[in-house]
């Protein structure tokens, strides 16, 4: 007797895939957060945040790139004419886009991230190589030298604007990572990304988890780091499941910071602590599956949903590939100890992510309904599926569940 099924919309790219889903599964849903974006509450709220009067000299502005949005062409206009209603030159304000190590965006797409405001104020592509472009601050107890854009060092007021987001080995994403490692240099970036390696288990560290601060190293170490930044207020963005900005969070500290990440946490950690043998799974679209390296990050949340030699079914399109010249590279290592060496001595971006990649193949199978090339999908041990042969595996699984959006929900 054939399986009932439900037509279920899960986000690829920039559109949506219909997929009949059997009726006896699971659907994980989130605690969807109050919808209160009013420009009157914006303007209320950043007006109190703001200094009276504002100093002279130059507005600093960390956005992050396109692969976290943060409603920018709403909210940028509403800040830039705050600050000139508070008397701040246009002059004064510029903004620095916090890459990290991410390539740089074309002009264009730059256009569309943060809208008119691209092509009215200077904005700073943030380079992490450029030589003499920093300034060195200090060095954290885990020995990480903090060295971020000089010009953020020289400036009179920094805001960071960007979404608060679960980050799998940072705990969280936004707020203080606009600063570093968005504006960071790439060998300090990586000093403070090579936590994520326990040398003593040759695994990665166990405290290294979305969602968790304390008792992660890296995220400790951000901490650290934030106390050796200069001061800088933060406009944090809370998202819906859509990736559209439900409320913003106004600070000036840690603290600040901290209550901003425990309320997305709160919904976004679902309450279900069953495991199943298989989960469908779509990445949340464009942009949160442009590339395999930003995939990752809802690879890895729906992961902890899969049981032990269960089966996870991700639709993540990839349009731009893996995203990363230094990912793949480590899948050509006899072993994963071997990688895991080679890491922590020569450490380089995204080498982190290939580790976490190959524990989770080890552990589950992996299927992607993706643009990825079939030899690049067999190279880091997943299999490439097609839409009817995703939903064939659905109709042959007894117990599964699914998540329109795992990039926004965490076990």
């Amino acid at each position: 007797m054939p399986v009932q099924a439900m037509l279920f919309n899960l986000r690829y790219g920039e559109q949506s895939l219909s997929c009949p889903i059997p009726e006896h599964a699971d659907i994980l849903t989130v605690n969807e957060p109050q919808q209160t974006v009013v420009r009157q509450n914006f303007d209320r709220q950043l007006s109190a945040l703001l200094p009276d009067p504002l100093p002279v000299g130059t507005i600093a502005i960390a956005v992050a790139d396109k692969t976290r949005l943060c409603n920018y062409p709403l909210v940028l206009p509403w800040l830039t004419e705050m600050l000139l209603q508070k008397g701040a030159a246009k002059k004064q304000i510029r903004f620095f886009i916090a890459y990290g190590t991410h390539a740089r965006q074309s002009d264009a797409e730059s256009l569309a991230t943060y809208g008119p405001t691209y092509a009215t104020f200077p904005f700073i592509h943030h380079e992490c190589t450029t030589p003499g472009g920093f300034v060195d601050l200090g060095r954290t107890s885990r020995g990480t030298p903090v060295r971020i854009h000089h010009e953020l060092v020289k400036a009179a007021l920094i805001i960071t604007v960007g979404a608060i987001s679960h980050h799998y080995f940072a705990g969280f994403g936004g707020g203080r990572k606009l600063l570093f490692p968005g504006l960071g240099e790439r060998e300090a970036i990586y000093h403070n990304h090579r936590l994520f390696l326990d040398p003593h288990t040759r695994d990665l560290a166990e405290g290294c988890r979305a969602g968790q601060t304390t008792g992660n190293p890296i995220a400790e170490d951000l901490e650290e780091i934030h106390n050796l930044l200069p001061p800088y207020l933060s406009i944090h963005g809370l998202l819906n499941s859509l990736g559209q900005v439900a409320a913003f969070r106004f600070g000036g500290s840690y603290a600040h910071f901290l209550d901003a990440c425990g309320e997305h946490d709160h919904a976004y950690r679902s309450q279900s602590k069953r495991r199943y043998p298989l989960v469908l799974a779509s990445a949340g679209g464009f942009p949160k599956d442009i590339n395999l390296i930003q995939a990752h990050k809802a690879i890895d949340n729906a992961a902890g949903f899969v049981a032990d030699g269960g089966t996870l079914l991700m639709f993540a399109q990839c349009r731009d590939g893996v995203g990363s010249t230094t990912f793949l590279p480590y899948f050509d290592f006899p072993t994963r100890h071997a990688a895991f060496d080679h890491l922590l001595g020569h450490y380089s971006g995204n080498g982190g992510t290939a580790l976490a990649m190959m524990a989770k193949t080890k552990r589950i199978h992996l299927c992607l309904v993706t643009e990825l090339e079939h030899a690049i999908c067999r190279r880091i041990g997943c299999h490439r599926l097609t839409l009817a042969e995703a939903v064939q595996k659905l109709q042959e699984t007894p117990a599964l569940a699914v998540i329109a959006n795992s990039s926004m929900l965490i076990p």
